[in-house]
């Protein structure tokens, strides 16, 4: 069963990084897109950036400029960076990814919390 695990989320002050990172655990195939989300409290699951395996990525208006995505085909994880935060970046963010046979894995979820 393929599992993927967030690490590297935590409190930091506003204008302050975070580099989350995500692994998976028993996988033979590589990933197609794997991407980042986020949940607040009482909001909806918003995708926050994504990328292909060539390379091409995609992110939220509201964090370009600020985050970046990348990922490791060979080891098939994904990082996140995320420079200048800000108190609206506080959520639970979670690591997607799907594989070429259209399954859709996620993982348990890391807190970040940008304090003013």
């Amino acid at each position: 069963q393929v599992q993927l695990v967030e690490s590297g989320g935590g409190l930091v002050q506003a204008g302050g990084s975070l580099r989350l990172s995500c692994a998976a655990a028993r996988v033979i195939f590589a990933f197609k897109t794997m991407a980042w989300y986020r949940q607040a409290p009482g909001k909806q699951r918003d995708l926050v950036a994504g990328i292909t395996s060539a390379g091409t990525t995609n992110y939220a208006d509201s964090v370009k400029g600020r985050f970046t995505i990348s990922r490791d085909n060979a080891k098939n994880t994904v990082a996140l960076q995320m420079n200048s935060l800000k108190p609206e970046d506080t959520a639970v963010y979670y690591c997607n990814a799907d594989d070429p046979f259209g399954n859709e894995y996620w993982g348990q979820g890391t807190q970040v919390t940008v304090s003013s």
